[in-house]
């Protein structure tokens, strides 16, 4: 008797703390897409690729936002990010970036962050050609139905 006694308030709190921990959409906020995928990601790289900013611009939220990549150490929003970007990518005149298969994506309501590394090559102006793999992290959040990424960390390993 004891033991059923138990069994029925452990479920019975199970149930009530799942209840609780659910999660509850606005009804004014629109549906989220489908999360992003490799399909979704590889575009992002793909753009960064035209070594243009203004390229991969509509994936990123705009405002307050931190973004960490090689050099600098850290941009405080999308247009920061661009601006110094765009001073670094200047030095090149090719590129390609592939999600390797360790690809990882996570998703949960309305945010998804993925991992993986990158496979990049990219040729100097001078023609010297540069291959490695750099770390990425990218937290994207749906705004008004789109996913955009609204934290990234890219980084390479010290050789």
């Amino acid at each position: 008797m004891l033991k059923r006694s138990f069994t029925v308030s452990l479920c019975l709190i199970a149930l009530t703390l799942s209840t609780f921990a659910q999660t509850k959409k606005s009804p004014m906020a629109k549906a989220a897409g489908p999360a992003p995928d490799r399909a979704y990601l590889q575009k992002i790289w793909d753009g960064w690729a035209t070594l243009d900013p203004a390229n991969v611009a509509q994936y990123y939220a705009k405002g307050p936002h931190v973004f960490f990549d090689i050099a600098p150490l850290k941009y405080g929003s999308w247009d920061e990010y661009a601006k110094g970007a765009q001073a670094i990518l200047a030095m090149y005149k090719s590129a390609k970036f592939t999600i390797n298969d360790d690809l990882a994506i996570h998703s949960h309501g309305d945010l998804v962050w993925a991992t993986a590394t990158v496979a990049e090559q990219m040729t100097t102006k001078a023609g010297k050609v540069e291959m490695g793999n750099f770390r990425w992290t990218g937290v994207l959040e749906n705004e008004d139905g789109k996913w955009l990424i609204v934290h990234e960390h890219v980084s390479e390993p010290l050789p």
